[in-house]
């Protein structure tokens, strides 16, 4: 097993690799509450501002998710595993092939997000995304960083970062794509 991880201010991910899967874990200390939260992470409306993504919801234990992201165009489907608002999303991510950056697709993937409220008065968001495989891990690690901290910008009503200069910027800080 390998871990790396850069806490710049406690807002970089940790990649772990055992075997041939990847899981990510970030922690986001966000001062907003789980259901403003809940709601930008689980609706249509919302995704398309900081996920860049079109995504179909079907918000129920056993519903699904449908997701397309722009630009890149990676189609992603899967079942929800929980819904728990505004506590607990957790769902299959499953993309087709998409060469050259997924060449096999991902089909064993599942992404948890969680958010506990805290005495700060504010929400700790938890990231997991797991068996991921080595090479898509690799290249999520900063991909999801970036997306993170354009939902932060969403809440914050600020301008969101762009994506690829975010990106580019935290790239250094996790294992690298071709690893």
């Amino acid at each position: 097993m390998d871990a790396k991880s850069n806490n710049e201010n406690n807002r970089n991910g940790v990649v772990i690799t055992e075997g041939g899967y990847t899981t990510l874990k970030f922690e986001r200390q966000i001062a907003h509450s789980k259901d403003t939260i809940w709601k930008a992470i689980t609706e249509p409306k919302e995704l398309a501002s900081w996920f860049n993504a079109k995504a179909i919801i079907d918000g129920r234990n056993g519903g699904t998710i449908d997701y397309v992201s722009a630009p890149a165009g990676f189609h992603t489907i899967g079942r929800i595993i929980i819904w728990d608002p505004p506590c607990v999303f957790e769902h299959e991510w499953h993309i087709k092939p998409h060469p050259p950056e997924i060449p096999n697709g991902e089909t064993e993937a599942v992404i948890k997000w969680k958010l506990v409220y805290n005495e700060e008065n504010d929400t700790k968001l938890y990231l997991i995304f797991s068996r991921l495989t080595k090479p898509t891990g690799f290249g999520f690690a900063p991909g999801m960083h970036a997306f993170l901290d354009r939902l932060e910008s969403h809440l914050n009503h600020e301008v969101l970062p762009n994506w690829t200069d975010r990106y580019a910027k935290v790239k250094g800080s996790y294992p690298s794509w071709q690893g």
